[in-house]
């Protein structure tokens, strides 16, 4: 007979009596370790993680090499405040962002602290540069839960609720979707009326776009939609904002996402897996635009600290040692196989999507317009949890499972975790 007393139910009393409802957490699991594409709860038992803490740990969790970064920075400098004085991390690191995004041109880089930052101040940028005051998103997009970046998400419940009123000058546009018959024509034709009817692109200082959108169901924009946008905003001086916190540094099996499409943004959101787990972020952009805020127009305590540039420097230089871009394509390949075979012996899986590693499956109930199945959606996340395999959900509707495993998986972990979702949905769909 086990005598272990388990931990979890009390911690979780702890955590109902102390955090507010409005912060939910996914799992009813409190972990105690984790390494790789694995973690343990307190109470011992393991699961494979293809969450990532949402995205943000395509290195892996630990990764050694971030470790000794972060261990060997903090014997030297964890805060000094860019504002007051620089420090070499935060110079080594926005020169090996611009060389990143920018390639050849002259491209600068400012560091913060939370996706939200980043999106915020890229709007500011923007509207700097151009002295103009609308913003123009994507409806289903998500890019932050501050108020600007709660109205700049195109998704009404849970970010909008009763926080209003939310910021001005925001306008919200269709994102392609095949699986729903809604093509590239047809949203390129959603902007240019929304331009003709409800602001004028003389008015416009930035469209913001996600290459993949994360928590609107990874909707992959197709190339030539990005093309399309990005000669609209040459023609009318309009700043093209590519927002890559969740898709950047090797989730779709590039660099960045919009490098998929061959184009060049003015600007580019960075942040979750830049750093191994450190919260940082940043805004990447032409140096022309980057320099449009007068001094003290930007900055942030917390922004760029030393510890994270440590970090981030060290997952830069390990995704070119170990191949991880390569690696990544090779791991969604093997996955999306899966997938797509899973999808052939149960249809209620309407759609298997994504580009790179950055892959999901798109719930639907028995009918002829394919309604999304939430609750179909949530009962599969429990019963994977049963089986030891944490992944979460999304989309407008919440009826998508997203999977963003780390970069650093093994190909047993990837079969594992098909196998654990096949008898997840055998016994939701018995």
């Amino acid at each position: 007979m086990n005598s272990k007393v388990e931990e979890t139910p009390n911690l979780l009393r702890q955590r109902d009596q102390f955090v507010p409802r409005g912060l939910v957490t996914a799992h009813p699991l409190v972990i105690d370790r984790a390494q790789g594409a694995e973690v343990w709860d307190v109470d011992g038992k393991r699961y494979l993680d293809f969450v990532g803490g949402i995205g943000v740990l395509n290195i892996g969790h630990n990764h050694p090499n971030v470790v000794a970064a972060v261990q060997a920075q903090l014997q030297k400098v964890s805060h000094a405040c860019f504002q007051v004085v620089a420090y070499k991390p935060y110079i080594d690191l926005v020169k090996r962002l611009c060389a990143l995004v920018g390639g050849q041109e002259a491209y600068k880089a400012a560091l913060f602290t939370s996706g939200a930052e980043a999106v915020e101040n890229a709007v500011k940028i923007a509207r700097a540069h151009t002295n103009r005051p609308a913003v123009i998103a994507f409806r289903g997009g998500f890019h932050g839960r501050t108020l600007l970046g709660t109205t700049l998400t195109g998704m009404s419940q849970p970010y909008k609720q009763n926080f209003g009123p939310l910021a001005p000058e925001v306008f919200h546009t269709p994102y392609p979707n095949a699986y729903r018959g809604f093509t590239s024509e047809m949203a390129l034709q959603a902007l240019n009326e929304l331009l003709a009817t409800q602001v004028a692109a003389d008015r416009v200082a930035a469209i913001i776009i996600e290459p993949v959108q994360g928590d609107g169901g990874f909707l992959s924009a197709p190339p030539e939609f990005l093309q399309a946008l990005r000669r609209l905003t040459e023609q009318h001086g309009i700043v093209l904002i590519l927002d890559e916190i969740q898709t950047g540094f090797g989730r779709t099996g590039t660099w960045f996402g919009f490098q998929h499409a061959g184009i060049q943004p003015d600007l580019v959101t960075v942040a979750k897996s830049l750093a191994g787990g450190l919260p940082i972020s940043g805004v990447v952009g032409r140096a022309q635009i980057m320099d449009a805020p007068l001094p003290g127009g930007l900055g942030g305590t917390y922004g760029g600290n030393a510890l994270a540039c440590a970090a981030a420097l060290a997952v830069i230089d390990t995704y070119e040692q170990d191949r991880l871009l390569e690696r990544g394509k090779a791991l969604g390949e093997r996955l999306r196989q899966g997938l797509l075979r899973l999808q052939a012996r149960y249809p209620r899986i309407g759609d298997v999507r994504g580009t790179g590693f950055m892959l999901a499956i798109e719930l639907i109930k028995d009918d002829d317009a394919r309604s999304p199945d939430a609750e179909l959606t949530q009962q599969l996340i429990d019963q994977a949890r049963v089986g030891g395999l944490l992944v979460i959900k999304c989309g407008v509707y919440r009826n998508v499972l997203r999977f963003l495993a780390p970069l650093v998986t093994e190909d047993n972990q990837i079969d594992e975790a098909l196998a654990i979702l096949e008898s997840a949905l055998s016994r939701v769909l018995s």
